[in-house]
């Protein structure tokens, strides 16, 4: 729901602030004066003061990401605003509305860093489970699975949705609502709208924003959330909440910040329409045999579990599998030297709701422990040093040199990478699993 599976670069101010690496009329362009400069977020920042934008390029090189672009954009942003008004009519927005809620809007240009930024070290994926799922979080949980347990009870038999699923939701996107963001949302989408390189999505983030406001469906001061727009509790998209969200109380608001059953039920309904399972785990953490082909590891590769127990997998706590049949995938998220798992459809869906697979993973592990699970049993390989940024991007350069990779260096790792370091492994004679290691980069060096 954060962000619709099409839009993953966009959050930020849930868990994956910490993960980063996240859219017949009667105005006249010409009714809204420009400015002549800059606007007051490329200032000089007062001390104690939220962080300006640097005035820097963007570090993914788009034109539309130059320091110059962007002050352009700036310079248009109260005619590109104006310039939304007929849409917003078609949209059934008044008049008076889209003027009451655009009336005053400036740029936020510190969110062009932010949009750009390429952090030099990324967290080992043992390090965010570590972080979101612990003891103080999972207490907390336990609470409000109690103190809301008839709006959960309802919302199951609406939905089929385990509660869990929708508890462990909310626990890591704002734990149980205490960081939720607080940038304006229709701030931020405004200036993503008519600044930057991703204005196509953003202009309708903005105007659903606008949509949600004039319904009075909640106030500008609800909707406050991560730079891209991400919003309340379990961080919906204003074009999520516009395609989710329930009035589960019957009160003719749809409020997922401050109203439980609102929340728990669009929550819930969202997983639904993404073809949740009723009554179905999202996966098994498995034991992965002596000898496993790694290339078997990937999410288009699904097998029923029985064909995977017939190549030596089986449960990490011995137990059976409930459902043989089921179709499931297998990851290996550390590679050989880290637990393996059976992915099911319903992890699946919680991708949809955001595309990262360590996000989704400590959703199900979290609601595993939030329903008396243990924690998973077999060991992380934490003697691995993560790699930094610089070395990510030799590893790709060193693999397009080889011939195995054949994507643009970007320094970031992601399936495509995998293959590449698994074709790579497999002709060194060492476990294809796809785990960019620090020896995997000695080895590509050729030391």
């Amino acid at each position: 729901m954060t962000l619709g599976g099409c839009a993953a670069s966009a959050q930020s101010s849930g868990p994956f602030s910490l993960f980063d690496n996240i859219f017949t009329g009667s105005i006249s362009q010409g009714s809204r004066t420009a400015p002549q400069a800059p606007r007051p977020a490329t200032t000089a920042q007062a001390p104690g003061a939220a962080p300006v934008w640097s005035g820097e390029d963007g570090a993914s090189g788009h034109p539309l990401m130059t320091a110059a672009a962007i002050r352009e954009a700036a310079s248009n942003f109260d005619n590109c605003v104006a310039s939304m008004w007929p849409d917003a009519a078609r949209r059934g927005i008044s008049q008076d509305s889209f003027q009451r809620f655009t009336t005053g809007l400036v740029p936020d240009l510190r969110i062009m860093d932010l949009m750009d930024s390429q952090p030099e070290f990324t967290k080992a994926i043992w390090d965010y489970l570590d972080i979101l799922v612990n003891d103080n979080r999972l207490a907390k949980g336990r609470e409000v699975l109690a103190k809301y347990k008839p709006q959960f009870d309802a919302a199951e038999r609406a939905y089929g949705v385990d509660r869990y699923i929708i508890a462990s939701i909310w626990g890591i996107e704002s734990n149980y609502s205490t960081q939720m963001g607080d940038r304006s949302v229709l701030q931020s989408t405004a200036t993503l709208a008519c600044v930057g390189r991703r204005q196509k999505y953003f202009r309708d983030e903005f105007l659903v924003t606008l949509e949600i406001l004039h319904r009075g469906d909640l106030k500008p001061e609800q909707m406050r959330g991560s730079w891209a727009g991400a919003f309340g509790p379990t961080q919906f998209m204003p074009t999520a909440f516009k395609r989710f969200a329930v009035d589960a109380d019957g009160d003719g608001r749809r409020d997922v910040v401050d109203n439980p059953a609102d929340l728990i039920f669009s929550t819930a309904n969202n997983l639904k329409k993404d073809g949740w399972q009723s009554g179905a785990s999202w996966g098994y953490e498995v034991v992965l045999p002596q000898g496993f082909n790694f290339m078997l590891a990937d999410r288009a590769k699904a097998m029923s579990i029985a064909q995977w127990q017939q190549l030596g997998l089986k449960r990490a706590n011995n137990q059976p599998f409930p459902n043989p049949a089921d179709k499931a995938y297998v990851l290996a998220p550390a590679g050989a030297d880290g637990p393996g798992f059976l992915m099911l459809q319903n992890f699946r869906v919680i991708m949809k709701y955001n595309p990262a697979e360590a996000y989704a993973l400590a959703i199900g592990h979290f609601a595993d422990r939030l329903r008396g699970g243990a924690p998973f049993i077999q060991p992380w390989p934490r003697q691995e040093r993560v790699l930094s940024r610089a070395e990510r991007l030799e590893l790709q350069q060193l693999l397009v040199q080889r011939g195995y990779y054949r994507g643009e260096p970007d320094g970031q790792l992601g399936g495509q990478t995998r293959e590449a370091l698994r074709g790579f492994q497999a002709s060194i004679g060492t476990p294809a699993d796809g785990f960019a290691s620090s020896d995997v980069l000695e080895r590509l060096r050729g030391r």
